[in-house]
């Protein structure tokens, strides 16, 4: 839950705000200044859907590799529990074996 003052933008909003940024030449931080919006907002926005679009900047990552990548730790971490878990099980079983 946001706070009170938190203002919430549409996703038609923001594409019509950055499909301006696109269309008049102008700066985002010009843009963003002309909507009244925050100029922290906008930045951001237009990254993303450049990078959506393919078109980012070298290392910025699409909304798809985001997700990729969070599926991709996700599994990694679960992997690493998995060993884990058989190397204490490998550990246990070889001292019952021992005796």
């Amino acid at each position: 839950m946001g706070s009170k003052y938190t203002k919430r933008y549409t996703e038609e909003f923001k594409r019509d705000a950055i499909a301006l940024v696109d269309s008049s030449g102008k700066t985002v931080t010009a843009v963003a200044r002309e909507l009244g919006i925050s100029s922290e907002f906008l930045p951001g926005w237009y990254r993303k859907a450049k990078a959506d679009r393919g078109e980012s900047i070298p290392g910025e990552l699409s909304s798809a590799e985001r997700e990729e990548l969070k599926r991709l730790r996700r599994e990694n971490r679960e992997q690493q529990q998995t060993i884990e878990i058989l190397k204490r099980a490998t550990a246990f079983f070889v001292k019952e074996n021992d005796r």
